[in-house]
């Protein structure tokens, strides 16, 4: 099978909304680069020329280029790059390094999933994560990809935690990454639409959305409903530059903030329900 990346240049008014329909129709993860561009793959030539169909007819005024990727191992290049990264008291280590003899270690393979540790919009959320978990909290992750926090809010002392991801891939993966740290028990894996799912899963304590800003926005009502009143929410996947946007919703949707954190250049938020 020979993969191929679609090259997406929006208006940067559109950027957002461009990404949350590549992320809808998709169903992966997108590569978000500095220059604006925006990119996607597809696993030939005919779904990429499809891809490239729907987007001029769907999001006029767009700039979109595919070009062919060399054959590559991806049973083996994932793991490319991945190195132990330190949250406070948690670790997040890939299975072929050694684990820490301190603190808390998430032995974590993410394979095609989303969420390493090695993304600045997840390190946010672990960071956040790591502060602000109290034992026993039910925790609903929104977006769970490799299911790196929903594992992570287990070990860090969370009575039980709720993945939801579009993915069903994903979750094969999540859910071996779950058996590999002896959480399997504590953890469940849906696969679903997180507005239909976020009340359903609830009443959480901590609710988790490492989502696009755009994407958090229209979540906004569902994650409310899926959080007891006092509960926090931690909201990542947005740069930093797109805070200002996302704080004056947080606001009208009845939620207070209490803690920022900033990663290369990606921003994630705790925000208690009032």
């Amino acid at each position: 099978m020979s993969w191929w990346a679609i090259d997406v240049r929006p208006p940067a008014a559109e950027r957002d909304a461009v990404g949350a329909w590549l992320v809808a129709r998709t169903g992966q993860a997108i590569e978000e680069r500095d220059d604006g561009t925006l990119v996607t793959f597809a696993a030939d030539e005919a779904g990429a020329d499809r891809l490239l169909r729907e987007l001029h007819e769907r999001n006029g005024g767009v700039t979109v280029s595919r070009r062919p990727l060399d054959p590559v191992d991806w049973t083996t290049r994932w793991r490319e790059g991945i190195a132990a990264r330190r949250f406070g008291r948690l670790t997040v280590t890939p299975s072929w390094l050694a684990p820490p003899a301190d603190g808390v270690t998430v032995v974590l393979d993410p394979e095609s999933a989303f969420g390493s540790g090695e993304h600045g919009s997840t390190r946010a959320a672990l960071s956040l994560l790591e502060r602000h978990l109290r034992p026993g909290d039910r925790v609903t992750d929104l977006g769970s990809g490799s299911g790196i926090l929903s594992i992570a809010a287990v070990k860090l002392g969370a009575a039980h935690a709720v993945g939801v991801e579009l993915d069903p891939e994903s979750n094969v993966v999540a859910a071996r990454n779950a058996e590999l740290n002896v959480v399997a028990g504590a953890v469940r894996f849906l696969e679903g639409d997180a507005a239909e799912l976020a009340p359903l899963a609830g009443p959480a304590d901590l609710v988790l959305s490492n989502i696009l800003r755009t994407v958090n926005v229209r979540l906004i009502p569902a994650i409310a409903a899926g959080t007891r009143p006092g509960g926090l929410v931690v909201f990542s996947g947005m740069e930093e530059v797109e805070a200002p946007l996302f704080r004056p919703v947080l606001l009208d949707a009845g939620f207070a903030v209490e803690d920022e954190v900033t990663d290369a250049g990606w921003w994630g938020v705790a925000a208690r329900r009032q």
